[in-house]
């Protein structure tokens, strides 16, 4: 498989589990979807604007996956999430836990993210470069993915309502 790090040399964000962790295990590509989630970005001022609250939920949504943590990636998903294929909140949990399991390291670099506010939702597009592995220097598997989210806020929370995702290469 060509790399896409060969093509795109980005630093990366990585994640590793705890010591105790399974070896990964082999499967589709679902692990995508917890990458494509990860969307560190700027931080909150004391009264936020929306976009500062949006920054500050994507955030939210990066730790948890740097975390590993599945149930808080579900946490940053509105109960009506929908993804491709009719996935739901519950599936992209799923998503997430197998592709944790299936690599060991999971990394995610974003090029230009394009937010759009709109009466308490957000359309939030972008492209991501991202991949996993055992840990070692080259991943295991990687690809350039052209994405769109939707967000809504509910109760001063950003909760992403949608994602959908193309590869680029």
């Amino acid at each position: 498989m060509r790399s896409v790090l060969a093509t795109f040399p980005i630093p990366t964000v990585r994640t590793a589990p705890g010591a105790d962790s399974p070896r990964p295990a082999r499967g589709g590509r679902g692990w995508a979807w917890g990458a494509l989630l990860g969307l560190g970005l700027a931080g909150c001022a004391e009264r936020p604007a929306p976009e500062q609250r949006l920054r500050a939920s994507m955030e939210q949504l990066q730790a948890a996956i740097d975390a590993r943590d599945a149930a808080a990636i579900e946490a940053q998903l509105a109960e009506d999430f929908i993804g491709p294929e009719g996935m739901d909140r519950a599936g992209a949990r799923r998503l997430a836990v197998a592709g944790f399991l299936r690599y060991r390291s999971v990394w995610v670099k974003l090029g230009k993210v394009d937010i759009a506010l709109q009466d308490g939702h957000a359309r939030v597009r972008f492209e991501a470069a991202l991949g996993g592995g055992a840990g070692q220097p080259l991943p295991e598997a990687a690809q350039w993915y052209s994405v769109q989210t939707g967000w809504r806020d509910q109760d001063g929370q950003w909760r992403m309502t949608s994602a959908q995702w193309q590869p680029r290469l």
